[in-house]
């Protein structure tokens, strides 16, 4: 049986393992773990700094040692209460999360406390297949996922890239499209006022929060660790894309354009300047993020860059029935996102409605 986790002490189990739960926005052995290991933006401190300072959740990891007290694996998670009941997150509001663990038994000590919650607990994971093999977890749903490797020179890269991305990059330099990271928070609200309208018009959709953005810039951007790209087209900004950085991959995470700019075709340019300072900066690779599995038209574009192509699958484990009144809670939530994204209503009430109802789409 496993042992139970603490967040006063440790707990020794019959392996010799030591088990500890942590607040891995700031705990030196969750860094240790996510330094050494091969790990992704998602689980880093600076990412949960994020969404604990946008959503106030509370964030937690289980973390395994060894004998010396080395973290050997861990996992973060969120548990989450709202109106659609109790459930466990690793993590809400990201695109994977793999847990950092490849040791069937470690997994099995790490999970034991979140599994005994009685409540569901939702992962997934692209590198890491170990929870794929429990039997605990059911495959809900699978998402794609692209990548670059950056290790070839410029030259190789761009000769990867479909004609169509050459034509559309040599369309936008003519056309005098220029393509420079924003600098000032003004230029963020910019970024933010395109990324609220694509969402609304064009996918009927809630953005997230404006703040979001704001403890993205504040976490990630202003250490240096990633940049807003900004095209712009006689002095107006007609489109822009949001890139994180950590350990040597850059993460493409937002993208935002102005549907009357695009015969500039300015989202191309900006990918290809956002490899070229990668390069610079010493990334080896870029991670092109989650696609749904109908968004052909996205997966279409993720695929002329010359990426690889893998699969994000979603596992849940779920201890008792789900409840019957949530199934009319996520009515209710998706008619009042219908409400708030009508070509009626003004932006800033579509914004006010994504402040106050995102979280719950977690």
């Amino acid at each position: 049986m496993n042992p139970p986790l603490t967040a006063d002490g440790p707990v020794l189990t019959a392996a010799v393992t030591t088990l500890i739960a942590v607040d891995p926005r700031c705990d030196p052995h969750w860094r240790d773990l996510v330094e050494r290991v091969r790990s992704d933006v998602f689980p880093s401190p600076a990412w949960m700094r994020v969404l604990a300072d946008t959503y106030g959740l509370e964030l937690r990891a289980h973390i395994a040692l060894d004998d010396a007290g080395t973290p050997i694996g861990g996992v973060p998670y969120c548990h989450i209460s709202d109106i659609f009941g109790d459930r466990i997150a690793v993590l809400p509001f990201s695109d994977y999360c793999d847990p950092l663990v490849n040791d069937p038994a470690v997994w099995a000590a790490l999970m034991s406390e979140p599994m005994h919650q009685r409540c569901p607990v939702m992962i997934r994971c692209l590198h890491n297949d170990l929870p794929l093999g429990d039997p605990h977890f059911e495959l809900v749903k699978k998402a794609k996922w692209h990548g670059l490797d950056l290790g070839p020179d410029l030259d190789s890269l761009w000769r990867g890239f479909h004609d169509s991305t050459h034509r559309a990059i040599h369309k936008s330099q003519r056309n005098g499209v220029v393509v420079e990271p924003a600098r000032t928070p003004a230029e963020l609200r910019q970024f933010y006022d395109m990324h609220l309208a694509v969402r609304k018009y064009k996918y009927q959709m809630l953005a997230q929060p404006y703040r979001f953005f704001e403890n993205i810039w504040r976490h990630f951007l202003e250490s240096g660790a990633g940049f807003l790209m900004l095209a712009r087209h006689q002095e107006r900004v007609i489109a822009g894309a949001m890139f994180l950085r950590w350990k040597n991959t850059l993460y493409y995470k937002f993208n935002a354009s102005m549907p009357a700019n695009l015969e500039h075709r300015p989202n191309d340019q900006i990918i290809w300047e956002a490899i070229r300072c990668a390069r610079e900066s010493g990334c080896s690779a870029l991670d092109f993020g989650l696609s749904d599995w109908d968004q052909d038209g996205l997966i279409r574009y993720k695929r002329k860059f010359g990426s690889v192509e893998k699969t994000i699958s979603f596992l849940r484990y779920t201890p008792v029935s789900p409840r019957r009144a949530d199934k009319q809670t996520r009515e209710l939530l998706s008619a009042l996102t219908r409400l708030f994204v009508d070509r009626a209503v003004p932006d800033e009430v579509t914004e006010r409605g994504g402040d106050n109802l995102y979280r719950y789409f977690s």
